[in-house]
């Protein structure tokens, strides 16, 4: 199992001054933590408008931040919105390209497109489009990493000239790609695009299972077309995360606000929102109730079995086992949803250093023996999905458009006179 750690930025109400400054640093000290401890990835999202469930409308800079600070981390875009009304894609292409070559090619570049109407209508996309605008565009900015010149394109979404798009990224041919996926049809999606899959949906170990059956079995079949130029076969998934010696300690510091963050990514899609106004972790809290008292006493029964905490919050035995279920599903990577609500800072920090100690060493010893055998037998499947993908032509140097300049040019016989 390979490990990332991930970013909404949550800050819930009320706000004081300095708050968002603090959660940022604090959010890169997580970072340098992370790299520290042998982490594999950080994930930051991209959303807009979100109050109090996620401040990270600029992950590009965030990210490039964190590059600067780490060794050897994977720098993930999870996800960079690429529709058009969002990001024209040339931008997308040069930021990706300039990201990876800061942080000396680490760069991981998840696609996404948006759910919520916050979003969706405050950038003027249709909701049913949305999917096949981001593929789309996904496609092109694939090929303004990889050709020079790119010919240009004219399609349903946006439309661009030929340009010569720059820099280039370091990785060849380009970093990998992933999708966000929330559902079985989205596995499939991401798999059949030859797209590695960012499962953000809380899952248990069986329906984990029958996700990562549904990836690979389309990895492995004719429906996989690459979007990109490589195939990136992986599936990763969130998790709660929050790991103390004490289980009734991890499920106080953690629950709550791993609750909250369920909370108020369905209050956003299924509520009525006034802009500058929102109310999720006041509503939350009268919706929540005195179910922690009864979370706490669960947990503090040793001899118990089940407790209603969730998954990946327990004491670092709880979590080994958490670990060995998402392997034994065929999952690639975890991705630890440390960050959430108002959980303290240095609280963070305890379980992640907890898990440097105890889980991690162990579970990465196991990936490295399963990365090998994995990569050795989807070899030839993944050669015929690269022998399907229908590439863009490239422009022959006649064909290059020559782009007139500005001002007229003034010979020097004319200046003379």
């Amino acid at each position: 199992m390979r490990f990332g750690i991930f970013f909404e930025l949550q800050l819930p109400r009320p706000w004081k001054p300095g708050d968002e400054q603090n959660l940022v640093h604090n959010a890169l000290d997580q970072v340098v933590l992370a790299d520290r401890i042998g982490i594999d990835y950080m994930w930051a999202v991209e959303h807009h408008f979100l109050e109090e469930y996620s401040h990270c409308s600029s992950p590009e800079v965030f990210l490039a931040a964190a590059a600067a600070r780490t060794q050897r981390i994977r720098i993930g875009h999870g996800i960079r919105q690429v529709i058009a009304n969002y990001n024209h894609p040339a931008r997308t292409a040069e930021g990706i390209a300039m990201l990876d070559l800061v942080s000396g090619g680490r760069v991981e570049f998840g696609i996404g497109e948006g759910a919520t109407r916050l979003e969706l209508q405050g950038f003027n996309i249709p909701a049913k489009q949305k999917r096949a605008m981001s593929l789309e565009a996904a496609e092109q900015i694939a090929n303004m990493m990889v050709m020079s010149p790119y010919p240009g394109f004219k399609g349903a979404s946006f439309s661009m000239p030929c340009r010569d798009v720059l820099p280039k990224p370091v990785q060849q041919p380009h970093p990998p790609m992933w999708m966000a996926c929330t559902n079985r049809d989205t596995i499939r999606v991401a798999a059949s695009h030859g797209l590695g899959a960012l499962a953000f949906s809380f899952v248990d170990p069986e329906e984990a299972k029958t996700w990562s059956r549904i990836y690979y079995d389309t990895i492995r079949s004719e429906q996989c077309v690459p979007l990109g130029h490589s195939v990136n076969a992986n599936i990763a998934m969130v998790s709660p995360f929050s790991i103390h010696p004490d289980r009734a300690e991890a499920v106080r510091r953690g629950q709550e606000n791993f609750e909250f963050f369920t909370y108020a990514i369905s209050a956003l899609v299924t509520q009525d929102a006034v802009p500058g106004r929102s109310r999720l972790w006041e509503d939350y809290q009268l919706k929540r109730g005195d179910r922690g008292s009864k979370q706490l006493a669960a947990a503090s029964n040793e001899t118990a079995d089940l407790f209603l905490n969730s998954p990946g919050i327990g004491t670092p035995e709880d979590f080994e086992k958490h670990v060995g279920q998402f392997e034994e599903a065929g999952v690639d990577q975890l991705v630890l949803l440390q960050q959430a609500g108002r959980n303290p800072h240095h609280e963070i920090c305890e379980s992640l250093a907890l898990l440097g100690k105890t889980v991690l060493p162990r579970a990465r010893a196991r990936a490295a023996l399963r990365v090998e055998r994995k990569a050795a037998e989807l070899a030839p499947y993944i050669a015929a999905a690269m022998a399907r993908k229908k590439k863009m032509k490239p422009l022959t140097d006649v064909e290059i458009p020559v782009v007139q300049a500005s001002v007229a040019s003034v010979s020097m016989t004319e200046k003379r006179g």
